[in-house]
């Protein structure tokens, strides 16, 4: 049998909080309700099998939807769960707070029934895509030969590197900083399974837009920021070489992720206009974002 996904309903509101409840377990889905942000964790930190999307209210008593949503994001297994806002406050401010932290989605009350499934249906729908993404690349980075990375202080273990796919080469590794950064496992093999891993679950134009992600690659004992871009090229398949920027280093929370994707989607750019960039700078804000130096 077809398991349901399971939704956190977070809301204070018993009317609406219903509502939304009818409205899911009519259109197939599981429910879970709290009444505030406090309640939703104590739910969380019960559950067996965590929900597939929080859908949460923002004004809320005890912990609003802000808090709850930065206190999820300290977890690295509940930050994986879609969150989306769903709340009558429209005020573009709080529109642009709840991006900046990393929320999934934001839909205004009153909403259109159709519009609320469609939006949770497409965000279930991208995770399991990403998260299949994580599981292929953890099995393809698993080598027999195996040797665990020397230990290392934090700062050393935290490195860049740019790479570009090449049809008959593979990776291209374009840039590496700092330039003795090494692993138990080669940057290119690394590079190579990482492409390869989108490949098999978006496709070959997995990376035609711009995509991060942030795992944790136990194989080599760091944690990894990835960022796939492309960039218009007529002597490739498709038309578009594809490039993934990568940090890697003992420790990336979410929170840090989001930083370091503003920065890598700034250089993002300088790569596509073919710009000049300094990759010492760039190593210098995410080792300050990952010391916690700001």
């Amino acid at each position: 049998m077809k398991v349901k996904p399971l939704i956190l309903i977070v809301e204070d509101n018993p009317g609406i909080l219903l509502n939304l409840k009818v409205t899911l377990d009519f259109n197939g889905f599981n429910t879970n309700t709290a009444r505030n942000g406090k309640e939703a964790i104590n739910n969380l930190s019960k559950m067996e099998v965590l929900p597939d999307l929080i859908l949460s209210d923002i004004m809320m008593p005890e912990m609003d939807g802000f808090d709850f949503f930065k206190n999820i994001s300290r977890d690295l297994t509940w930050s994986q769960i879609p969150f989306v806002f769903l709340t009558a406050r429209a005020d573009p401010e709080d529109i642009r707070f709840g991006k900046m932290l990393g929320v999934d989605d934001y839909i205004t009350k009153p909403f259109k029934e159709e519009d609320l499934i469609a939006t949770i249906r497409g965000k279930i729908f991208r995770n399991k895509k990403i998260r299949r993404f994580k599981e292929t690349l953890i099995e393809r980075l698993k080598i027999d030969d195996y040797i665990p990375s020397l230990e290392t202080n934090e700062i050393e273990s935290i490195g860049i590197f740019i790479s570009f796919w090449d049809e008959v080469i593979g990776p291209d590794l374009r840039v590496k900083y700092p330039k003795n950064f090494e692993l138990s496992l080669s940057l290119n093999e690394i590079g190579t399974q990482l492409f390869m891993a989108a490949n098999s679950i978006y496709g070959y134009t997995a990376n035609s837009s711009a995509r991060g992600i942030l795992l944790e690659i136990e194989n080599i004992s760091r944690f990894g920021y990835i960022y796939f871009d492309a960039i218009p090229d007529e002597e490739v398949r498709g038309g578009i070489r594809r490039y993934m920027i990568v940090t890697l280093a003992s420790n990336i929370t979410y929170f840090d992720s989001l930083k370091i994707k503003l920065i890598f989607e700034e250089l993002s750019l300088r790569i596509k206009e073919k710009q000049n960039y300094d990759i010492k700078n760039i190593y210098d804000k995410i080792t300050q974002i990952l010391l916690k130096e700001e």
